[in-house]
């Protein structure tokens, strides 16, 4: 007997929404990416939720952010490679160009909660 699934792309929830979101409310840093993969210009930016996937940043609505960068979270050394998936406004949603480690996803969030108090 044969099962049928039929999964539309109405259907389908989109990969940003997928993972859990943690709120983390943490000062992160963007830093671009130019010619021959430099990193010299940088932008500060406000880290609100962040999953394995990716997160969601705040940034001036003043300034461009381009499709693809390093982010920060400021209190940490790694940088994770981005891709801005929307933007509006001051809002910005990236995905991360690899899953992060669960592991590194918990540091974050202890680091958020231990800033907290």
């Amino acid at each position: 007997m044969a099962l049928n699934v039929n999964i539309s792309v109405n259907d389908a929830v989109p990969q940003d929404e997928m993972y859990e979101k943690y709120a983390v409310d943490r000062p992160g840093k963007i830093t671009f990416i130019g010619h021959h993969l430099s990193t010299r210009n940088t932008m500060r930016c406000l880290i609100r939720n962040i999953s394995l996937y990716g997160a969601d940043i705040e940034v001036s609505p003043h300034l461009d952010l381009p499709t693809n960068f390093y982010l920060e979270v400021l209190g940490i050394r790694d940088e994770i490679g981005c891709t801005l998936i929307r933007r509006e406004e001051e809002q910005a949603t990236v995905a991360f160009n690899m899953l992060i480690d669960a592991e590194f996803l918990h540091h974050v969030r202890r680091l958020s909660f231990e800033t907290a108090l």
